[in-house]
C-alpha cells in the first residue's frame, strides 16, 4: 500500500461510536486486542504492539458463534493415570468465590480425605462448588479425587465432558504478527514487500471459524487490500472439506511507481488481490490436493450496459436514427450482458456457468440451464427452438438479434409450442 495515503486518526472509541450507529450498539459483541508485533518499535518511547478488532453482529439474538478446534497443547493437559472409567482428565479448583461476595453457607464445610482422615476446607472467602451431598456422591463416584502430595481435594474435569473447541481469547496473542504476513505474502509471490500492512491468514482464521462456523457461510470483506481474507478462506476449506464463499470488495488503488508492487507489474491493489487468489490457490491445492473449490469471478462497477436515449422526438433527425438501432453499447461483451441479466433475475454471481454452441450460435447456460441467454445476432428459428426444448426458467435474447422478421414474430408462437412455462426476457 502507498504510504502516501491519506491516514485517518481515529481512536478506539470513536470507531465504536461509528459502528454504533451502523450495527447498533446492542449489537456489538466483543473487542479483541491482536498482539501485531512481539517487540516494540526500536525509535519510540512507547511502542504500540497490539491493534482492535471491533465484533458486530447483525442481530444479536439470532448470531451463532463456533469454537476453535482443539490443538495437541491443549489435549495434551488431559490424561488418565489413575485409569478412571470417564476417560481423560485434567484436575480443576474444587472451590469458588462467593456469589455477589457472600459465602454460600451450605457450601462451607470440612471434607474428609478417606486416606489421612485430615478435614480440609475451603480458602477464606470461598465455598466448595457443591453442598455437602452433591460433593458426597461425587467423590463416591471418582469426580472428586485427592492430590498424592497435598492430600487436598480436587475436581476432575473430563476431556469427554468438555466442548468439543476452545473459546477464542479476547487478547489474541498466539494468531502471528504483521512479519508473518509479510513473509507469507513474500513467499507466495517470490519477492519482497509487494504488500504492506496486510493482516495473516493466521490472524482470520480463528476469527472466520467463530464468526462463520457454517460449512457454506459466506463472508464479506469490504476492506480486503491483498486478499488475505481469501486465502485464509481457501486454507480452511482444504482443511476441513468446507464450502465457505468470500465476497472481496477494494477500491482499485493505484500503487505506488516506486514500490515494488508496480515494478512487478501491479498497476492496483485490486491486482495484487486477484494474483494472490490465484497463487493461494494454486499453491494450496498443490500441497493438500484438497478437492474444494478454488475459482473466483472478478467483477467491476460500471455504468449501465444499456445506451442512454435521452432525445425529445423532435430532436430526432432521419440519420440519427442509425445509431439508435442497437440499445446496447458498442464496448459491451455477451458476458457483460450475461452478468446484468444475472443481476436483474436474482441468479446468484457464484453460479456456475456454462457455454454451448446450439445451430451454430453461443448459448449461456446458468445454473444447470435455469438461465439460457444468447446475445448473438442472426439467431435463426431453429436456434429458438432448441432453447425452448430445453425448458428453461428463463430464456433470454439481444432485442435486434432475431435473423429476421419472420423469426422475430414466430418467437412468442415457439415458446407457447415447445415451452410454455418458461419466462422470455429480450434486452
Amino acid at each position: 500500500m502507498d504510504r502516501n495515503s491519506v491516514q485517518f486518526n481515529f481512536t478506539i472509541g470513536d470507531l465504536k461510536k461509528i459502528c454504533n450507529e451502523i450495527f447498533g450498539e446492542r449489537n456489538f459483541v466483543e473487542c479483541l486486542v491482536w498482539k501485531k508485533r512481539a517487540t516494540p518499535p526500536n525509535d519510540k518511547n512507547i511502542g504500540r504492539i497490539h491493534e482492535f478488532i471491533l465484533i458486530y453482529a447483525k442481530n444479536i439474538e439470532k448470531i451463532k458463534f463456533g469454537l476453535l478446534p482443539r490443538d495437541k497443547k491443549s489435549l495434551s493437559r488431559y490424561s488418565n493415570p489413575d485409569n478412571d472409567p470417564h476417560g481423560p482428565w485434567v484436575a480443576s479448583d474444587l472451590s469458588a468465590n462467593g456469589k455477589g461476595g457472600r459465602i454460600v453457607q451450605s457450601c462451607v464445610y470440612p471434607i474428609v480425605n478417606p486416606k489421612n482422615h485430615k478435614e480440609y476446607y475451603p480458602s477464606e472467602g470461598r465455598c466448595w462448588l457443591f453442598n455437602r451431598d452433591k460433593m458426597t456422591q461425587w467423590i463416591k463416584d471418582g469426580r472428586v479425587s485427592f492430590r498424592e502430595n497435598t492430600g487436598a481435594p480436587f475436581l476432575k474435569r473430563y476431556l469427554s465432558e468438555v466442548r468439543n473447541g476452545l473459546t477464542l481469547p479476547t487478547i489474541m496473542t498466539e494468531f502471528g504478527y504483521s512479519q508473518t504476513s509479510a513473509a507469507e505474502e513474500d513467499k507466495l509471490f517470490g519477492r519482497k514487500g509487494i504488500f504492506e500492512y496486510a493482516k495473516p491468514t493466521t490472524l482470520l482464521d480463528p476469527i472466520i471459524r467463530v464468526g462463520a462456523p457454517g460449512d457454506d457461510d459466506i463472508i464479506l470483506d469490504f476492506f480486503s487490500g491483498s486478499a488475505t481474507t481469501a486465502h485464509a478462506i481457501f486454507k480452511l476449506n482444504s482443511e476441513n472439506n468446507s464450502h465457505r464463499k468470500f465476497i472481496l470488495i477494494q477500491i482499485p488503488e493505484l500503487t505506488n511507481r516506486k514500490s515494488t508492487a508496480y515494478k512487478a507489474g501491479f498497476n492496483t491493489i485490486c491486482d495484487i488481490g486477484e494474483e494472490r487468489i490465484r497463487r493461494a490457490g494454486k499453491k494450496i491445492k498443490e500441497e493438500t490436493d484438497a478437492d474444494i473449490d478454488y475459482g473466483f469471478c472478478c467483477f467491476k462497477v460500471d455504468s449501465s450496459n444499456m445506451k442512454d436515449v435521452y432525445y425529445a422526438p423532435a430532436d430526432v433527425e432521419q440519420l440519427s436514427l442509425d445509431g439508435l438501432e442497437d440499445n446496447i453499447k458498442e464496448d459491451r461483451t455477451p458476458e457483460d450482458l450475461l452478468i446484468q441479466v444475472m443481476l436483474d433475475l436474482g441468479i446468484l454471481l457464484s453460479s456456475e456457468i456454462e457455454t454451448k454452441v446450439i445451430a451454430g450460435k453461443k448459448i449461456f447456460s446458468v445454473a444447470d440451464g435455469y438461465l439460457l441467454a444468447c446475445f448473438d445476432k442472426d439467431v435463426t428459428e431453429e436456434t429458438v427452438i432448441e432453447i425452448a426444448n430445453k425448458k428453461p426458467f428463463y430464456a433470454v435474447f439481444r432485442d435486434n438479434s432475431m435473423a429476421n422478421d419472420s423469426v422475430a414474430a414466430n418467437f412468442e408462437q415457439i415458446f407457447e409450442t415447445y415451452s410454455p412455462e418458461t419466462v422470455r426476457k429480450v434486452l
